[in-house]
């Protein structure tokens, strides 16, 4: 059965669009969980008796195996089926979370995330190729995937909200319990509303590839968690770097080798696929780097409370969902990707400079809120249509690897975003306490400060690399409004560099 025909089937079932909650559900309980424990963590911590050095590992050990074990995970939905990848994805990433709320002890909780980030790793690319296969019509794609990008933009502060009302008036096992009930329901949903594809006959897995290929990615988002608390020049940091260097540098040689390789070239090379690639990757450096910054700030130095804190994310999420359902979607089809992925980041940017004007006495409704909103649109903007273009034109058989390795840039970028943006936040803190101390009994007023300080510099890095993001939008990505372009369901030929 050709591409198109199978498209246009999906296209004529009346219940596509409830197959997209069910998408949704899975992509915002992934996306969310990134984040849903932070504000957990404390209560976590003081349970289970973990100790300060180990309490990232809560956070480390869901992002390490998420973002090491995606290119697998995209490659085993093309080979074995999207639906049935996805299933799995779902019943596995409840198990686990099942296994954390439960968990007696810190070794019990690491496991359990490290878990999580594995299922979570088939479950994310799956739903993603899932929605590029079932809309392939071009306006009923921009609002598919307006809703996915909302959802993908906005699941992250989504998280801190919902964090802090289970932390609060539960305790923290409920921001692991709660995803069971949500895979339960995404689960029949599933069965129940969503189609696949044959699988390809003689399909094998690059097994070489994804040694080297996920090896590669292990080490490299494994070295930038422990540069936040290490530093940049230690040993094991340097060593992880480099050895994730060697592997991916094998592994790009590898698939040009390999009959069937796990993430193919063609992919890469495609002009517009690589700046959506990019564009993504340093978009979400800043955000994770505000989501950081914020969080610490509205509950160390305002003295918010959980819930109050993540209350305050609600504006950012509300305008992400605006600007990806209300804007992006409603001009996809008008309008080249560029033309909103470029100004998006601009707006984006703009929100992180409100921000560099932070003290320790802002007040939320004309300092903070202005940001964020600013911000929220900037994001909207841009994620939808990097969805919707990454995916564009891809052959049914490398849907899977493709949205891995759009889900890849996601959270290398989010790695590399925490542990950069703390880094200079902290150095630059401590310089300032530093040159600033004079009296020591005026020295907890100057840390705070110094803290702030260190937060707004880091904003600024922040914020120039989204212009940087922004740039790489409107020099890279040159595709055209989908109603001019080829069909969403065209696939590229293999031979297609």
């Amino acid at each position: 059965m050709s591409a198109t025909s199978t498209g246009d089937q999906a296209d004529a079932d009346p219940r596509r669009w409830w197959g997209l909650v069910v998408i949704a559900l899975a992509q915002l309980m992934v996306v969310l969980d990134a984040t849903i424990v932070n504000i957990a963590l404390p209560s976590a911590q003081r349970d289970l008796g973990i100790s300060d050095g180990d309490r990232q590992w809560v956070i480390t050990a869901y992002t390490l195996a998420f973002g090491g074990l995606l290119l697998l995970g995209g490659r085993i939905a093309d080979l074995v089926g999207r639906k049935r990848t996805f299933v799995i994805g779902l019943v596995g990433f409840a198990a686990a979370s099942a296994l954390g709320g439960a968990a007696t002890g810190s070794g019990m909780l690491f496991g359990a995330r490290a878990l999580q980030g594995a299922f979570a790793a088939m479950l994310a690319p799956s739903a993603l190729s899932l929605l590029t296969t079932t809309f392939t019509d071009p306006k009923e794609r921009g609002k598919a995937f307006g809703i996915y990008g909302a959802l993908a933009g906005s699941g992250a502060a989504i998280g801190f909200i919902v964090g802090g009302l289970l932390t609060e008036y539960l305790n923290w096992r409920w921001c692991l319990y709660v995803n069971i009930p949500v895979a339960v329901v995404a689960v029949i949903g599933a069965l129940v509303l969503l189609h696949d594809r044959p699988r390809h006959p003689g399909a094998r897995l690059d097994v070489p590839g994804v040694l080297l290929g996920c090896g590669g990615l292990v080490a490299i988002v494994y070295g930038f968690s422990e540069a936040e608390p290490r530093g940049w020049t230690d040993a094991l940091v340097l060593t992880f770097f480099a050895a994730g260097v060697v592997l991916l540098t094998t592994f790009v040689w590898w698939q040009t080798r390999a009959r069937t390789p796990l993430l193919p070239l063609h992919i890469l090379k495609d002009r517009n696929r690589a700046g959506c690639f990019l564009t993504m990757g340093l978009a979400v450096i800043g955000m994770f780097g505000l989501f950081l910054f914020m969080t610490y700030y509205l509950q160390v130095v305002l003295a918010y409370s959980p819930v109050q804190t993540g209350l305050a994310f609600l504006p950012l999420t509300a305008s992400i969902i605006i600007g990806s359902t209300q804007i992006s979607a409603r001009l996809i089809n008008r309008v080249p990707p560029r033309a909103l992925m470029a100004p998006g980041m601009l707006l984006a940017s703009a929100g992180m400079v409100i921000l560099t004007r932070m003290t320790v006495d802002s007040a939320y409704a004309t300092e903070i809120l202005p940001a964020l909103i600013l911000m929220g649109l900037g994001m909207g903007l841009t994620f939808m249509p990097v969805f919707s273009t990454a995916t564009a034109g891809v052959a049914p058989q490398d849907s899977g690897v493709t949205s891995a390795t759009l889900n890849t840039s996601q959270q290398v970028g989010g790695s590399i975003g925490t542990a950069l943006l703390n880094t200079i936040a902290t150095t630059s803190s401590t310089a300032y306490l530093t040159a600033h101390v004079t009296d020591p009994g005026g020295r907890a007023q100057t840390a705070k400060v110094a803290v702030v300080h260190g937060y707004t510099v880091a904003i600024w890095w922040a914020a120039a690399i989204m212009l940087l993001a922004g740039l790489i939008a409107a020099l890279m990505v040159t595709a055209k409004p989908s109603r001019h372009g080829a069909p969403a369901h065209t696939p590229v030929p293999e031979s297609v560099a």
